[in-house]
């Protein structure tokens, strides 16, 4: 690193070293978010060039994968995470970045990780910039360099958010958060959020156009819309209140019809105030929320799997104002109900596809296919 330029300064200029990109690896990370960044740091200010003939280029970042032991270990997906160095081999990084996680939903992963954690709020005040892809998030809050700031994460890691780090102010339906002093925190949504993450990153030292080109070359694409469109619906375990487990099961058939709260605090034998407490506490939702949020995962199926007009989808999940469901669907998932059946009923008519018989365009059918 050119410890002249301050980070933040764009690189693509005569004489300037790499910008140092550690890759944390954990005992949880997945390899795909992990060599994949790896690949496509890489190539910044090199593949481009070379893809298209332009002439040999210089790397303007240099990624490397760390671990606290830097020994090689199988991942919780299964393929082996071969780290290139450990911690104390670096006491430095310009940016830090902690890929997708893989543990359960409820798991209380607090002061799972002291040694990496220390090592980054060090690598923080040094002046690393410090990211996060998907759950990744959950080890920056557990660093404490979170706290009192705004930070997204996965949508289905909201609750454990809530629960574990109150002091994080999570936004769920965002891609990407900055945060922190100068803006160095910077974390991102789900796992495919690792293309947002490095286009930003690479665009925000090495240029627009070196981000273009690495869009370009790798194919990759943002998601402008947030993540509302992709989240459903979590649930906490039904152990927690079996009165209350009893009227989520009731309405898992209910939902559309009419009055549904009012039945599901006459089934529960409760006051109307103890069921909406007690509900709350279980669930995570209000009693009418969770009705809503019920009705709109079923419109998303109805979207994603039938052509039935919107009016009539909201008719059959308790809705006769269709414009109201309209407001309400869009609320819920950042785009309208027809936005939402073309993103991902395009998704379906990719999959119904057969494969070309073999010897048509050249290409041989799999075998077992």
């Amino acid at each position: 690193m050119d410890n002249n330029r301050p980070l933040g300064t764009l690189l693509p200029m005569a004489h300037t070293s790499p910008l140092s990109v550690s890759l944390l690896a954990l005992p949880e990370s997945t390899v795909g978010t992990l060599y994949s960044l790896y690949e496509v740091f890489a190539a910044a200010g090199v593949a481009w060039r070379e893809a298209t003939g332009e002439g040999a280029g210089e790397p303007f970042m240099e990624p490397r994968i760390l671990s606290y032991d830097g020994r090689s270990y199988v991942s919780p997906c299964g393929p082996v995470i071969a780290p290139q160095a450990r911690l104390g081999d670096f006491s430095h990084s310009d940016i830090v970045v902690i890929g997708d996680l893989q543990f359960a939903p409820h798991e209380d992963v607090r002061g799972r990780w002291p040694e990496e954690a220390a090592w980054c709020r060090e690598q923080y005040e040094k002046g690393a910039l410090l990211c996060s892809v998907c759950t990744g998030s959950v080890f920056l809050a557990d660093t404490g360099v979170l706290n009192g700031s705004e930070a997204t994460s996965h949508w289905a890691a909201a609750d454990l958010f809530t629960q574990l780090y109150p002091e994080v102010t999570l936004l769920p339906d965002r891609v990407l958060v900055l945060s922190g002093e100068d803006q160095r925190i910077i974390t991102s949504g789900g796992a495919s959020s690792w293309q947002d993450l490095a286009l930003y990153l690479i665009g925000r030292f090495c240029g627009a156009s070196e981000a273009i080109h690495i869009a370009k070359l790798f194919l990759l694409s943002n998601h402008g819309e947030g993540q509302l469109p992709y989240a459903a619906m979590t649930k906490r375990p039904l152990r927690d209140d079996p009165v209350i487990a009893q009227c989520q099961t009731w309405l898992a058939d209910h939902y559309h019809q009419a009055h549904p709260v009012k039945q599901m605090i006459g089934l529960s034998g409760f006051k109307e105030r103890t069921f909406k407490r007690r509900f709350q506490a279980a669930t995570g939702y209000s009693p009418m929320g969770y009705v809503q949020a019920l009705r709109i995962e079923e419109a998303k199926q109805l979207l994603e799997t039938t052509d039935e007009a919107i009016d009539e989808i909201a008719a059959q999940i308790g809705y006769e104002d269709s414009a109201f469901f309209r407001r309400l669907f869009k609320r819920s998932t950042g785009i309208t109900p027809g936005r939402y059946r073309q993103r991902f009923q395009s998704i379906g008519r990719q999959l119904s596809h057969p494969l070309p018989e073999a010897g048509q365009a050249g290409i041989k059918r799999p075998s077992g296919l």
